[in-house]
């Protein structure tokens, strides 16, 4: 099978997807995209670009920049500094429906006008070489008919773009909150499937919904590609199995929840070291024993005592310990 990155990848999170998730998340799975947070062109252009753009290292490659933002120009600009941070792909959100993102009008609010997204996707196109990407949902408000959603996508596609994301629920931009605009509009997976079925070119990513990779196969009978989000954070090692499940990789076994463990150490050791905080990494660890036998325990351990001031390593270490040996004391804590 040629390896094909959008074929699994992980969704872009606010306050979730940082360098240290993207690392942690690498332990698991070495050829599922990664996406970083959305980060806004402006402050990408006027922020501390090390804080926002940094990589870890090599390792979290393949990983795309989400950016948002309206302005052609700043886009283009942004995407520039980007592709020379090292970014893969270069993704402009389309979709995401909170009301701050829609006072800076980006995100999902673009929707009702395709031809600024034609014209910002230009633009950055322009500006860099590797691929310039597109998130988006299947309409929003009252704007959700097939025929508005085909627009959007001819209009975008006709400025260049081939791959598109889609998250398979509208969004409503008044009256429901991010949250509810993730559970409240019902999945329509068909949409998605037909818009891939009448544009056979496109590279059509679904997402919403995905929380497992039986379900991810099934999608991948219609689609080119899948996208998983908060299963992927909240129950990680869901990720082991992508490599061979998805990517059809024979020659390396899924790796064990110990081992994914201890790879982070020297990571997390180097971290403490420069002055950072254990917790900055160890909550995106926290989901890694879900449902396995004294799993709890691992997730309590470390949320009682990682964010502590000057937390050491050794906390991390105890909990794998206990999750992992089950000491007594470990018995009894439960």
């Amino acid at each position: 099978m040629q390896y094909q990155p959008h074929r699994f990848s992980v969704a872009p999170m606010m306050d979730w997807t940082d360098r240290h998730c993207r690392t942690f998340h690498r332990q698991l799975t070495k050829r599922a995209l990664l996406y970083t947070e959305m980060v806004t062109a402006p402050a990408v252009l006027r922020g501390d670009r090390e804080r926002l753009l940094g990589l870890a290292g090599e390792h979290e490659h393949p990983v795309a920049l989400q950016l948002g933002g309206s302005d052609p120009e700043a886009l283009a600009d942004a995407a520039a500094v980007g592709a020379e941070y090292g970014y893969d792909e270069i993704n402009l959100n389309v979709g995401c429906p909170s009301d701050r993102v829609q006072e800076g009008r980006f995100g999902a609010c673009l929707m009702a006008e395709p031809e600024l997204v034609a014209k910002c996707v230009y633009a950055m196109q322009r500006n860099v070489k590797v691929p310039v990407t597109v998130k988006c949902r299947i309409g929003i408000d009252d704007q959700d008919s097939e025929a508005d959603f085909q627009r959007f996508i001819d209009t975008v596609a006709d400025a260049g773009i081939t791959t598109f994301v889609v998250h398979a629920r509208k969004a409503w931009l008044k009256g429901l909150s991010p949250k509810e605009n993730r559970e409240i509009p019902p999945l329509d997976y068909p949409r998605v499937y037909r818009l891939k079925a009448s544009h056979p070119e496109l590279t059509i990513v679904i997402n919403g919904g995905v929380d497992n990779l039986d379900a991810a196969e099934e999608h991948l009978r219609h689609v080119d590609g899948v996208m998983m989000g908060r299963a992927a954070y909240q129950t990680p090692y869901i990720l082991s199995d992508v490599d061979q499940r998805i990517f059809a990789i024979t020659d390396a076994p899924a790796i064990s929840r110990r081992d994914a463990v201890e790879a982070m150490l020297p990571y997390i050791e180097e971290h403490i070291a420069s002055g950072g905080r254990l917790n900055n990494i160890v909550r995106h660890m926290l989901g890694l024993y879900h449902a396995e036998p004294r799993g709890r325990l691992f997730r309590r351990h470390l949320s009682e005592n990682a964010p502590r001031d000057a937390a050491p390593l050794s906390v991390l270490k105890e909990a794998l310990e206990y999750v992992e040996s089950g000491p007594r004391r470990a018995s009894a804590a439960e």
